[in-house]
């Protein structure tokens, strides 16, 4: 039985923690805050409830995974999991809209057709088929397996089979999203559901390889859900799996460096304001951590190269979410889509003041609305409970008329919304900041194959030994399920050794 010290108490970090007391491990994670579940959080006031971190999970098997491998009770015992149907409403600059039904090509087709016309459906549906290839192609290496040393394999090659497109003399291959929307869609309202895929992870469409087709094609291969109670619970439920599992969680303990014996990781020093004894170094065989690669370097003082053999290129500028919690009088409407994206007039003006020199909230953003049929959020069936989300540069502080923008921008989606607002709570990358240490609040992506290895994240063995990383900030990269992925890798690669090649 080894001791394993795990750094965070995030989802990634907690599916790991749970896989390793099953394999007979000693293990105790240690979480700088009081609660667990990383960017999940709830924000609670006058009977409303609210998900300030993902409101949605995609790929729903990761987690049916580990509960299956961690005990008799599945997932579905511990939460209520929802299918969101329509997956999402789109509203374009131009006044058109369409609700894409959940996981259904031919409903995709249908909807697209009757709302867009001029073979919009076509197009769609013809993109899904190429981006299904692209996800078959990197499924394995980029999800189920470690990230290993010939990592650039992946950072060279483009899955994602592009269909020639043909002008005059000349043919071209989409080599980006933006492209795809270009060449392939051919219309600017697809165009815009393409890229909004890529910019709520807060990735430029223009500089994004075309293999970024997998995000879509995940959420409609496999759905979108929603946890009853909101995404919290999914939290809880892991981590009181964890606790079942005799996992033990030391809240308030800031871990301030990486103890090296003999070349290798041999435990962690906590700050002094724990229940421990100042300055105190709790011994363990490996240690997990948790947390953003600049935190991690500051940890190991004098280990140069932590990252290792398997290191990536470095990765792009990072963007933040702003979120505006709303308590609304007046009842949720019937049939209401539970979530609705407004895209903007100026797609490009919004881009170049997100990714360029002077980064700043764009005028006009992309706003993300979620309106969840949920009772459990709200003081009384009168009362309806309204989240908006925008990506944002990381370390933005917003204006009041920042705020005021962004709502206004809402109004397409919910109309009379302004009139209805009893209160509202602006969760700025700050906070998020301040909850899970990572700097400015930012957001990690996917891992995404080509472009060089720039949408790679760090592999999750490290240059030290007995050293591992885990969460979005490690391979796979960022989103609910790729961090419950990595918590699967980080535990294979710990109780298996390094040939550890991932779930067959």
């Amino acid at each position: 039985m080894a001791r394993i010290a795990v750094i965070g108490a995030g989802m990634g970090a907690m599916a790991a923690a749970a896989r390793l007391a099953v394999a007979g491990h000693r293990v105790v994670v240690y979480e700088r805050t009081e609660t667990y579940g990383g960017a999940v959080r709830r924000f609670t006031r006058d009977g409303f409830s609210f998900d300030t971190g993902p409101g949605l999970l995609p790929l729903p098997a990761v987690y049916r995974d580990l509960f299956v491998k961690t005990g008799r009770e599945p997932l579905e015992s511990q939460v209520e999991l929802v299918q969101v149907d329509p997956s999402a409403r789109h509203v374009f600059a131009d006044g058109t809209e369409v609700a894409l039904p959940n996981a259904s090509r031919a409903g995709a087709v249908s909807a697209l057709d009757a709302a867009l016309g001029g073979g919009a459906g076509e197009r769609w549906g013809d993109f899904l088929v190429r981006a299904r290839e692209a996800w078959d192609r990197t499924r394995r290496p980029l999800l189920e397996e470690p990230l290993w040393p010939d990592w650039a394999v992946l950072a060279e090659r483009e899955p994602y089979p592009s269909a020639p497109h043909r002008r005059l003399l000349r043919t071209r291959r989409a080599g980006t999203l933006a492209e795809i929307g270009a060449f392939e869609l051919r219309d600017e309202r697809l165009t815009a559901l393409l890229e909004s895929h890529a910019l709520a992870y807060g990735l430029d469409p223009r500089t994004t390889p075309a293999s970024a087709a997998v995000l879509p094609y995940m959420e409609h291969a496999f759905g979108i859900w929603y946890v009853r109670g909101g995404i919290r619970e999914l939290a809880r439920a892991v981590y009181e799996r964890c606790v079942a599992r005799k996992v033990e969680f030391v809240f308030g303990a800031e871990v301030t460096g990486i103890v090296e014996k003999d070349g290798r990781a041999a435990g962690v020093e906590l700050a002094g304001d724990t229940s421990r004894r100042p300055g105190s170094v709790v011994e363990a065989d490996h240690v997990v951590a948790g947390v953003a690669p600049g935190v991690l370097d500051r940890l190991v003082a004098g280990t140069a190269s932590v990252r290792g053999t398997g290191e990536v290129p470095p990765q792009r500028a990072m963007l933040a979410r702003l979120t505006v919690l709303l308590a609304l009088r007046g009842a949720r409407p019937e049939g209401a889509a539970h979530r609705t994206v407004v895209h903007p007039a100026d797609r490009e003006g919004e881009l170049d003041r997100l990714f360029g020199a002077d980064a700043g909230l764009p005028a006009a953003p992309t706003v993300t609305v979620l309106r969840p049929d949920d009772p459990a959020l709200v003081p009384g069936a009168e009362h309806e409970a309204v989240t908006l989300s925008v990506t944002v540069p990381a370390g933005l502080s917003p204006s009041e008329s920042d705020v005021d923008r962004i709502v206004e921008a809402a109004e397409r989606a919910v109309p009379g919304l302004r009139d209805r607002v009893l209160w509202r709570e602006v969760r700025a990358p700050g906070d998020i900041a301040e909850e899970t240490g990572v700097p400015g609040g930012a957001v990690p992506a996917p891992a995404l194959a080509a472009a060089g290895g720039r949408l790679l994240q760090p592999s999750n063995s490290t240059g030290l030994p007995g050293l591992f990383t885990v969460g979005g900030w490690s391979h796979p990269g960022g989103g609910l399920p790729h961090a419950g992925m990595s918590g699967a890798l980080v535990a294979g690669l710990i109780v298996e050794g390094p040939d550890f090649r991932g779930s067959q």
